[in-house]
């Protein structure tokens, strides 16, 4: 049983006229200059969007997930489905969908990631350092 998938979503021209393909959203033809092309079905650009945030899909990204009958952008799978862990740093709860740093097996919040000699954060010695590295990592 297929639980998860993760799929490429193409943007494809129309084919020439009176092979237009019907949108599996609307199920009108699509007419459109453009069209989308997931889960094996034809979208119009407008009519590929998540079920929780109703972002459309072709704007977000290449990739949509589906699970549970539902289309999601990959910020509301991982909302709905990801895992969640706790920052090595602060012992909190970190989101599935937020940004993070990995050093070895912990996971950081990008504010809670530090040098542990001089305790000087990632964030502000990037912006200091003017875009020459990292040279405290």
């Amino acid at each position: 049983m297929l639980i998860y998938t993760k799929q490429s979503v193409p943007m494809l021209s129309v084919q020439p006229k009176g092979k237009q393909k019907g949108c599996a959203g609307c199920n009108r033809k699509i007419k459109d200059r453009y069209l989308l092309k997931a889960l094996d079905k034809y979208w119009h650009e407008d009519c590929l969007k998540c079920a929780c945030c109703d972002c459309r899909l072709g704007e977000v990204g290449s990739t949509l997930y589906t699970k549970a009958n539902l289309i999601l952008c990959r910020r509301d799978y991982l909302r709905l489905f990801g895992t969640t862990g706790n920052c090595a740093a602060c012992s909190k709860l970190i989101p599935a969908f937020e940004m993070v740093m990995r050093a070895r097996d912990n996971v950081y919040h990008l504010d809670c990631f530090a040098c542990q000699l001089c305790n000087q954060s990632w964030q502000t010695q990037s912006q200091a350092s003017s875009g020459t590295g990292l040279p405290w990592l």
